[in-house]
């Protein structure tokens, strides 16, 4: 049986996440008996050895950032990203509030509801072709503020290949150090 910390709240059903270090944390409704999330656990075993293993292999082959690349990088980053927004939303003919340089550990870029796009200053250790990819991915949040097919017709207008970029964007892995 697996070790997992437990979370209980106003929810329906049950979810496992298995987190990057590799821990186990389940939710669960309130009213749940111990015996039943147990059970649930039990049954997804090889759904959750196989995540373990899967994470446990990218920590090996993730690239751990020093403080002089995070420096660069964050410099470089205020430089080229605005480039980049402004040569897009040009082409995409949509406008944007203001631009925040961030250091996140789950998202590249992201764009609110009153137009403010953030991105985070680690694309500048991507080939550019995958900045682009997310630049473009949040100003199509500008005329579909979700990821409907509408949404993704933007995306696809401006960049027909967008799928490979996001699959190419999904399989890099960084470390702070």
């Amino acid at each position: 049986m697996y070790e997992y910390t437990l979370i209980r709240s106003q929810r329906k059903t049950m979810a496992i996440q298995v987190k990057n270090d590799g821990q186990l944390v389940v939710r669960a409704p309130m009213r749940m008996s111990q015996r039943e999330i147990q059970q649930f656990v039990q049954s997804h075993s090889d759904w959750i050895a196989h995540t373990q293993e899967k994470l446990a292999a990218a920590r090996k082959n993730m690239h751990t950032i020093t403080q002089e690349e995070r420096e660069k990088g964050i410099q470089d980053a205020v430089r080229i990203i605005p480039e980049r927004v402004a040569y897009y939303a040009t082409r995409m003919g949509v406008t944007y509030g203001r631009i925040t340089i961030r250091e996140q550990k789950t998202r590249w870029g992201s764009c609110s509801a009153a137009g403010n796009l953030n991105f985070n200053w680690k694309l500048m250790l991507v080939p550019p072709e995958l900045l682009d990819y997310v630049v473009v991915h949040e100003l199509a949040h500008r005329r579909e503020m979700n990821h409907s097919a509408r949404f993704w017709a933007i995306v696809e207008q401006e960049m027909p290949d967008y799928r490979e970029r996001r699959a190419q964007l999904k399989n890099i892995n960084l470390e702070i150090e």
